[in-house]
């Protein structure tokens, strides 16, 4: 018998930052909800990140995840862009952590291969596949629908990443 596990994908953002939550019992995912937290542009950076931190946290008690992933930061030509968004992640980072969960983190690439089946799949197939895999799924945002790709993703490679994590606390990185 399998047991369900629960799964909150984020997608980091500074203006928006995309959540889904799914439950995965063995090969089936179940869509259970999803949103997109915003900031309030208008604020200093430093508020900003309270409103992610603290929007996220709702999501976490009110939805009570197993596990979760966030996409990794790639890097673009606007150096400042990057770094905000980095911020962002760490918040994203932070959140479950403070909650002790597991935490995946996968490059948008392998994110994309997985539900789309090829690694530059775009934003439009990105929705379409997440609605394929859980036709009850509904999202406000790219972000959400990007949010409910990387808890499939997760879903689909955890044991790896669960894997790879003991190695490395193993050998002490």
């Amino acid at each position: 018998m399998n047991p369900t596990i629960r799964i909150l994908g984020i997608d980091p953002g500074l203006r928006n930052t995309g959540w889904g939550v799914i439950d995965v019992t063995g090969t089936n995912l179940k869509f259970v909800a999803s949103g997109t937290v915003h900031s309030t542009q208008a604020l200093a950076l430093a508020e900003r990140l309270v409103e992610l931190h603290d929007g996220l946290t709702r999501v976490i008690e009110d939805y009570v995840p197993d596990e979760a992933a966030v996409e990794q930061t790639f890097v673009n030509k606007d150096a400042g862009a990057t770094l905000k968004l980095g911020q962002a992640r760490g918040i994203a980072l932070l959140v479950p952590g403070l909650k002790r969960l597991p935490i995946g983190e996968y490059l948008p690439n392998l994110i994309k291969k997985t539900v789309v089946g090829a690694g530059h799949g775009d934003k439009k197939q990105i929705r379409m596949m997440v609605k394929v895999l859980m036709p009850k799924a509904t999202f406000n945002s790219d972000d959400a629908a990007d949010a409910l790709a990387i808890a499939v993703c997760h879903a689909h490679h955890r044991g790896a990443a669960a894997a790879a994590a003991r190695v490395a606390a193993r050998i002490g990185q």
